[in-house]
């Protein structure tokens, strides 16, 4: 959260006055701990309500602090008598859950894995000219891996699986030793 002088937050960047009408440089951010403390400024913890959170998992937090899961699966759209949102063709709103946004990011991923090299198809379709064998090789890799990914998506029974897809691996040290698994795609040729 921020640094306070009594009950007055000071803003980054912001000149500020003190009680004693002493005014400090808008540059105190830059100052270390002790001196903003001696100048009397001091630190208040964000509210749990307000700590950071990864968006790409979770809508937010409650007023206590605790996070607001987005839904691994499709969600069909109702109003308050439960009677479904229509959209203007009047079929029903569904709101996509985690899991069919990530199956059509990765096949999105595929698609462009992929489109570089599909000229040797084409080329082969109409002059019978062979494809070579790495390509034919690396495509083929491309596509079992987005089925890979999207059986490992579909696999996530909860929250924490889903996201431990998108955990890179680790040595002892923390160091990253690989790609994520949603994202360990085929080395490009």
């Amino acid at each position: 959260m921020p640094w306070k002088y009594k009950n007055r937050i000071i803003r980054a960047g912001k000149a500020w006055t003190d009680d004693n009408g002493t005014k400090h440089p808008s540059i105190w951010m830059r100052w270390t701990d002790a001196e903003k403390k001696s100048f009397g400024l001091t630190w208040e913890d964000q509210p749990a309500s307000e700590a950071p959170f990864d968006n790409r998992f979770y809508w937010g937090r409650q007023v206590d602090g605790t996070l607001i899961e987005r839904s691994l699966t499709d969600i069909k759209e109702v109003d308050d008598d439960d009677n479904p949102i229509l959209d203007d063709d009047g079929n029903q709103v569904v709101t996509l859950g985690l899991k069919s946004i990530a199956i059509s990011q990765a096949k999105q991923t595929a698609s462009n894995l992929l489109s570089p090299y599909d000229w040797y198809v084409i080329r082969k379709t109409e002059k019978s000219t062979a494809i070579p064998t790495a390509v034919k090789n690396y495509r083929d890799a491309v596509r079992n891996k987005c089925a890979s990914i999207e059986t490992s998506i579909n696999g996530a029974s909860n929250h924490a699986a889903f996201m431990a897809l998108y955990d890179a691996p680790v040595d002892s040290d923390g160091n990253v030793t690989g790609n994520a698994p949603i994202d360990d795609w085929p080395d490009e040729i």
